[in-house]
């Protein structure tokens, strides 16, 4: 499935794409720097209702966010593996944890670690089509 949209219209690309993600937990989001990985995400969030401060967790490496979806109070876990080494790197600083935990996790530079995400995780590419343009493709495994 692959959509193509304006960062103006990043949105609606968002609220279209949680209809869409039905129960998946784990996104894992590949793109080039730049490409627009934290952008996406932030608009997610947004389309979430998280009201936390949503920002690239490249230092931190796990961003804990908050939303209310019909009463009850649920948690998104926003992860950049960019400054691991390896799986085992990322399994000590507790991805592996959140991966597994049942709370929705979206992970930039996933390629950092592929062996320890679960097997229905849903890959999404975001590519720069120009500098207000990208093109979204998602694995097969929602069609």
């Amino acid at each position: 499935m692959e959509f193509h949209f304006s960062l103006n219209g990043i949105n609606e690309i968002a609220t279209r794409f949680w209809k869409m993600a039905g129960n998946t937990k784990v996104f894992a989001f590949h793109g080039e720097m730049g490409a627009g990985k934290t952008t996406f995400i932030h608009a997610l969030c947004d389309a979430k209702g998280v009201k936390d401060i949503v920002g690239s967790p490249t230092f931190s490496i796990i961003n804990e966010y908050v939303y209310n979806e019909y009463g009850t109070v649920k948690k998104i876990f926003h992860l950049d593996l960019y400054r691991l080494k390896d799986e085992e790197e990322a399994v000590q600083a507790g991805v592996e944890d959140c991966l597994y935990s049942g709370n929705t996790c979206l992970v930039e530079w996933p390629e950092k670690a592929p062996g320890i995400f679960p097997e229905d995780t849903l890959h999404i590419y975001i590519e720069v089509i120009d500098s207000a343009n990208r093109k979204l493709r998602l694995d097969d495994k929602i069609n």
